[in-house]
């Protein structure tokens, strides 16, 4: 009897997560049992990642933190943002949603990212890095207005997050307040890709113990404690007790190592940031089926800047803090001293292509469609005001997929179409993003904006030689008599595949207009002499959007026929695979073509 109760002991040990839904139930727990609880919780979110796929080394990497801080704080009350949100795993699944965990990032399921509509634990929703200081602060001047001098307010932020603009802005403002709030610097080196910049050297110093200068935490009037390890958490526990009972603003610095409890995730942080589906016993990644595929746009982006810079000295690579994602990766390895990471900074690439367009270099500033919107004054104040031609090139516009509404690039040429001076090109293929990558740095005399989709192209054999394209150009894919489609970038492969499945496809014409600005008015002209029906298709937002800049030109010319405007509604669109997405939307080719047969 005694060997089945040490049994059932046991067996209780290793269900410790299985008996907690919410917080409260981990407040239950005995201090000592809590690294038992975090070895669990590791293997929880290795299980379902490991499948189901997502970011994967932030979470690991701040398992300990998570559990520390739902244990001493009394949340929800107590307001805690998890910066970015790649690292929230561990903070959902204790927050009520462990039983739908298998469903994150998924269609219908939950966000990849914290999400206020989503629960009451959830006290900002974040997508972007380097907002988290300003809300928090934001919260904690809120509760001393009403009188609430108890509660915490708690922010986490990673090393790569805490050296952006914003952040900073944070801090200096934090510093002179009393407002009652804790910034935890999550320190381990690396954003997505490794971290950049003095700031990096002088944490790494402070680990080390070299730090020469006053602690700059200290000089922005922050009440400074660490380094700490984040993964020790008795260490934790205590100084997170303490830090409970001081009042003001208060920073507290941790090491942690992203990937923790994954050794693969370890060695390779990169890689594992987001791995697709892998081994969960051995972390390996899931091998795929050799097969001859179209490359994907940001390699193509990639490989053809590397081509283009070795022949014109004057080319130059920025980007914000995503070498990897973006493909710059390639001219930093061939051509280090001219591709520069800048870190999670994307007003500075901005200006910073601006001041070297003023010197008479050609930049080529890769920053997301997503991420452009954080420097949009400097795209009007310092680049088209002064009519300096940086290259932008957007990746991932459109609807990017499981990361879900923070991260599709909708708004783009909605918001840069107002802009004068500037161009607008959106290739259909790999060919005509290599031939505008080849005409912008030729010698414009204005900036352009070059927009493709995050994903693969349409070509196997891509690597052709280069042609200049004339600015502001469409071409006619196909001839017709009745209904002529205006279609603008990528997606206009779908229009391709929903005209070939058309019985009575010899009454539409299909243009690629390629440039959302400036339009090509001369195809226009003829479209609406030609034509009874105009159909635009974009993978933007509706208002605004190249649609709308068609309309305007019809209203000019006085066009009496229909046009019909196909893109995204005034809403924000969940996430889910771009397949199940541009079917929501009625963006692709089975959606076009049903849509298409009802003119004819």
């Amino acid at each position: 009897m005694l060997k089945y109760g040490y049994f059932c002991f046991l067996q209780a040990l290793k269900k410790l997560l299985k008996n907690i839904e919410l917080p409260n139930d981990l407040r239950q727990l005995k201090k000592e049992q809590l690294p038992k609880l975090a070895k669990e919780l590791r293997e929880f979110i290795i299980d379902v990642v490991a499948t189901k796929e997502g970011h994967l080394g932030a979470s690991l990497g701040v398992v300990e933190l998570t559990i520390a801080l739902h244990y001493v704080f009394e949340t929800p009350n107590d307001k805690l943002i998890w910066d970015v949100g790649h690292q929230a795993y561990g903070h959902k699944i204790l927050t009520g949603r462990k039983q739908i965990f298998d469903t994150n990032r998924q269609l219908n399921g939950i966000s990849g990212f914290p999400k206020r509509s989503e629960s009451a634990y959830d006290d900002f929703s974040t997508g972007h890095s380097s907002t988290s200081i300003s809300a928090i602060l934001g919260m904690a001047m809120a509760s001393q207005l009403k009188g609430d001098t108890q509660k915490q307010h708690i922010a986490v932020i990673g090393d790569a997050s805490i050296a952006s603009g914003m952040a900073f802005e944070g801090l200096n403002h934090l510093g002179v307040t009393n407002a009652n709030a804790l910034i935890i610097l999550n320190d381990n080196a690396i954003g997505i890709d490794p971290s950049v910049g003095a700031l990096k050297k002088y944490l790494t110093n402070v680990k080390k113990g070299t730090a020469k200068e006053e602690n700059i935490f200290e000089c922005l009037n922050l009440n400074y404690s660490g380094p700490i390890d984040g993964h020790d958490l008795p260490v934790l526990l205590k100084e997170l007790e303490r830090l409970k009972s001081v009042q003001g603003p208060r920073l507290l610095h941790i090491i942690t190592t992203k990937g923790k409890g994954l050794k693969k995730a370890e060695e390779n942080q990169v890689a594992y940031h987001a791995p697709g589906k892998f081994d969960k016993l051995t972390g390996e990644l899931q091998k795929k089926s050799p097969q001859q595929e179209p490359p994907k746009y940001q390699d193509v982006f990639g490989h053809t800047l590397v081509e283009l810079a070795k022949k014109n000295k004057n080319i130059i690579g920025i980007t914000p803090a995503m070498p990897t994602g973006s493909s710059l990766k390639y001219m930093m390895e061939e051509l280090p001293e001219r591709a520069f990471d800048v870190g999670i900074a994307e007003q500075h690439a901005v200006t910073l292509a601006a001041g070297m367009a003023a010197e008479g270099l050609v930049p080529f500033c890769n920053i997301y469609s997503t991420f452009l919107q954080r420097a949009y004054d400097q795209v009007i104040h310092d680049v088209a005001l002064q009519n300096l031609p940086v290259i932008f090139c957007l990746d991932r516009a459109g609807l990017v997929g499981q990361d879900g509404p923070t991260h599709h690039g909708v708004f783009d040429l909605a918001y840069l179409r107002c802009i004068p001076n500037l161009i607008i090109f959106a290739p259909m293929n790999e060919g005509e993003l290599r031939n505008i990558m080849y005409t912008a740095q030729k010698g414009l005399d204005a900036p352009i904006a070059i927009r493709y989709p995050r994903g693969r192209g349409t070509t196997i054999a891509w690597k052709t030689s280069f042609s200049e394209i004339e600015i502001g150009t469409a071409k006619q894919v196909k001839k017709g008599n009745k209904i002529a489609v205006l279609s603008l970038g990528h997606i206009g492969n779908e229009v391709q595949k929903a005209i070939e499945n058309i019985s009575k496809a010899d009454t539409i014409a299909h243009y690629d207009m390629r440039f959302a600005k400036p339009l090509d008015l001369n195809i226009l002209k003829s479209i609406f002499e030609n034509f009874e029906y105009v159909i635009t298709i974009e993978d933007g937002c509706k208002i605004g959007g190249f649609g709308s800049a068609v309309l305007d030109q019809a209203n000019v010319l006085n066009y009496q026929g229909t046009i019909k405007v196909l893109g995204i509604d005034d809403t924000f669109v969940q996430q889910g695979t771009v397949e199940e997405l541009y079917d929501i939307c009625g963006l692709n080719a089975k959606a076009i073509k049903t849509y298409l047969e009802e003119f004819q």
